[in-house]
């Protein structure tokens, strides 16, 4: 358990990427907030992924790390590396959060100077090393959200652990259960959003066919397939969404859809994404930030899962809408792979009983409004 002789000051949360664990670590922006409310708040990420914490009510600072920038030349990139280092340790945090667990940020976490410095023990790359305290946690059985909360009721413990600690301050911990995900939306964003889906019906059903890696990527004809039922069954419009490199896999998706649909695949901003997702009715994806970003949007969602793990990764609070392969190789979490026969023996008429039952709720509430 760390040691707060006294409240931190200055807290920085060090979670660079990736779109869906940042929507991940959410929850522990807002506990940091709750427990340490006169704390300034930073959070390293990196420049790409910026605009989805701006805004944010309980973040103070964001500090950019410009990856792509230090990856164009070696000598170049490890120069300016060293000189982000050094602007973290002029910024004397007294408590530093690694959720990545990587090389890379525990380098940032022990650059710092925190004189309390916690990451997760499952961290990688020798990462855990640099931490003052590392949180026990179980990677493989435990939803990634409720893994990072354990650094909340670490710290709850230690904020907490004599009584006359709430009778000073008044402040009340958060609760095991009471996560918040805030996400904010840009109001140009949302007016934009508007605009583009205001001529096409009801329901809105988003829909991101791609993912970096290919063992994630359930096939665009699965896609267009389980929409197309959808749309001739309730009505509606797809909405394709994602990185300009999905742009040919959801036009090949688009080009197999029996309805209405609009393609917006690589032609949005992060703050646009937002926004159309925080509209949309439904979420269709693979395991990717989008679909995280929704579920952090508090929208329903479906979703395949081949070669991650529900239980790991699924949609937070929403597993019973994801559905997995029942292949033996499922959740194997790896990258590449010759057979891919999971891609076939997951349906899309099993992923029709989720889907449905999403569009009909949607449908009596229209109906009862």
């Amino acid at each position: 358990m760390p040691e707060l002789k006294n409240p931190p000051k200055r807290i920085v949360i060090l979670k660079p990427s990736a779109l869906g664990d940042i929507a991940h670590s959410l929850p522990v922006l807002s506990a940091l907030r709750q427990l340490f409310p006169a704390a300034h708040l930073a959070w390293v990420v990196n420049r790409a992924y910026a605009p989805i914490l701006e805004q944010h009510p309980d973040l103070d600072e964001i500090i950019q790390f410009d990856r792509a920038a230090m990856r164009k030349n070696f000598f170049t990139g490890m120069w300016q590396f060293a000189h982000f280092l050094y602007h973290l340790r002029q910024q004397r945090f007294d408590l530093a959060i690694d959720l990545q667990g990587l090389f890379r940020t525990g380098a940032m976490t022990l650059a710092t100077g925190a004189p309390t410095r916690i990451g997760l023990a499952s961290a990688r790359e020798g990462a855990r090393y640099c931490y003052t305290h590392r949180i026990v946690d179980d990677i493989h059985t435990t939803h990634a959200v409720d893994r990072y909360w354990r650094v909340i009721e670490s710290l709850v413990a230690a904020r907490f652990h004599l009584a006359d600690s709430i009778r000073q301050d008044g402040i009340l911990p958060p609760r095991s259960h009471e996560k918040t995900f805030h996400v904010p939306i840009d109001a140009d964003a949302r007016a934009w959003a508007l605009e583009q889906l205001q001529s096409y019906p009801r329901p809105w059903l988003a829909v991101g066919v791609g993912s970096r890696w290919l063992t994630k990527r359930w096939p665009p004809q699965h896609f267009a397939s389980l929409v197309s039922r959808a749309l001739a069954q309730f009505g509606g419009t797809v909405i394709f969404v994602g990185t300009p490199d999905e742009a040919d896999l959801a036009a090949q998706a688009a080009s197999l859809v029996a309805g209405r649909a609009l393609q917006l695949t690589g032609k949005t901003s992060l703050p646009q994404l937002v926004a159309l997702l925080s509209l949309a009715d439904v979420m269709i994806a693979n395991d990717t930030g989008p679909l995280h970003l929704a579920v952090a949007l508090g929208r329903p969602v479906v979703a395949p899962f081949t070669c991650t793990s529900i239980a790991r990764t699924g949609p937070y609070a929403q597993s019973d809408r994801a559905v997995s392969t029942t292949i033996w190789c499922r959740g194997s979490y790896l990258k590449t792979c010759a057979r891919m026969e999971c891609m076939q023996e997951l349906t899309p008429e099993k992923l029709w009983p989720p889907l449905e039952s999403i569009l009909r709720d949607l449908e009596r509430r229209l109906h009862a409004a």
